[in-house]
């Protein structure tokens, strides 16, 4: 269903060899520490049951539903935004539209928000602390303009999904709203398993459960040492940080529009801290989209400064009812002609390949991660394999994963502006 391929020097994987299975043992140690919930997300089936549960007592309400509103940001939104990017071709993907209020940005809020009719909209507020500025005040907006607070049935198209016992929930339960807990040692970007993604992915349509068991066969099979390749992983790009400090994310469909974003936030916003020495670190994330990234950003990994390491993803599926490219040539393009008759997914794949190889020649750091069958299983196992990727090269900074200290003191300033 997915490949992992290292295209690492053998001498400098075989030179680290000895280094695994003391990260191995560090993870494992944090997993039951319960330093970070996320571990145990796969294997738990509350969000599941929760989420049947609203889906089973309020179908005829969701029959009627065209909109779905989600305000959050950050971890709140940007790992939905990505599966549902991800899977909105699959034939069990309801017909909603699903809009994101993510930030304060006031031309984009309007014109989202244009034609909604909120009695056929369902607004769904994520916010873990739940005093992140952005979404309560986007909360505030939404309770005027549609006076969803009116009376018990305006109250329906209004969910909160927070952590227990935050203002937020406070709130919710003062005014009767339906809401929902979030585990208190789970951060936004890690919380995408858990209520945060399930109950609007169920929503949606989304095989929620497929999800849970592809993350959980990556994450068993990663305790089980049977995903060694990511052990290797972390320790070449922890051993080359100094070398190598940027990471491309070479994504091969514009369906990886979204997800590029997640992995950006999971990758800087968890390993760029201080580490346990007083040194600052991290891994710089970059998120590219082929080919179209071909014709700007290649130029600077092929003949820029060798800083960079670059992980291509793709989708290589087989499709016999694929578009292909008619086997026309027109006067004065012969020069084109050669990828006549062929399909658009083969042309696309044979792009990534003739990149990946240009890169590889200039000896520049390469892996390969490809998906076979894009389903709701396949896309749990990729979200578990860069959480789990990104906890080791943490562990191996020496330093705190799952808090962003840095953040916090940008929120402490807006306050003293405002």
């Amino acid at each position: 269903m997915i490949e992992f391929k290292l295209h690492f020097d053998k001498e400098l994987l075989d030179s680290l060899t000895s280094f695994q299975d003391a990260l191995f043992e560090g993870i494992y140690q944090e997993k039951l520490s319960q330093k970070s919930g996320y571990y145990h997300l796969p294997f738990e089936q509350n969000a599941i049951e929760e989420t049947a549960d609203y889906l089973k007592y309020h179908q005829d309400f969701l029959s009627n539903i065209s909109h779905l509103i989600i305000v959050g940001i950050g971890g709140s939104s940007l790992g939905l935004k990505a599966i549902d990017s991800l899977l909105k071709h699959l034939p069990a993907r309801k017909a909603m539209q699903v809009i994101f209020l993510e930030h304060t940005d006031p031309i984009y809020t309007t014109c989202a928000l244009q034609n909604i009719d909120m009695q056929k909209s369902l607004f769904i507020v994520i916010s873990k602390s739940g005093t992140t500025i952005e979404t309560s005040s986007l909360l505030k907006f939404i309770l005027q303009k549609y006076d969803l607070l009116r009376n018990e049935t305006s109250k329906k198209h209004l969910l909160i999904i927070t952590d227990q016992d935050s203002p937020l929930e406070n709130w919710a339960t003062s005014e009767n709203l339906t809401h929902f807990k979030l585990c208190p040692n789970i951060g936004g970007r890690f919380s995408i398993l858990s209520i945060v993604g399930i109950l609007p992915l169920g929503i949606l349509g989304f095989d929620t459960k497929a999800l849970l068991h592809g993350a959980k066969n990556m994450m068993q099979g990663f305790f089980k040492r049977s995903e060694d390749h990511i052990l290797q992983k972390a320790l070449v790009f922890a051993s080359r940080k100094n070398q190598t400090p940027i990471n491309v994310l070479f994504s091969y469909s514009s369906l990886f529009q979204d997800f590029n974003a997640w992995y950006v936030q999971l990758w800087g916003e968890s390993l760029g801290k201080i580490n346990t020495k007083g040194e600052k670190t991290g891994l710089t994330p970059i998120a590219l989209i082929g080919s179209i990234d071909q014709h700007s950003f290649l130029q600077l990994i092929v003949q820029g400064i060798m800083d960079k390491s670059v992980t291509f993803l793709g989708i290589n599926p087989t499709y016999s009812r694929e578009p292909r490219i008619p086997n026309i040539s027109l006067k004065y393009l012969e020069a084109t002609d050669f990828v006549n008759g062929q399909g658009f997914s083969t042309l696309l794949n044979k792009q990534q390949l003739a990149t990946m190889q240009t890169i590889q020649y200039e000896g520049i750091m390469t892996d390969e991660i490809s998906i076979t069958h894009l389903c709701e299983e396949s896309v749990g196992m990729l979200i578990a394999y860069f959480e789990l990727l990104t906890s080791c090269v943490g562990h191996l900074f020496e330093i705190n994963t799952y808090d962003q200290p840095a953040v916090e003191f940008g929120k402490q300033r807006l306050k003293k502006l405002l």
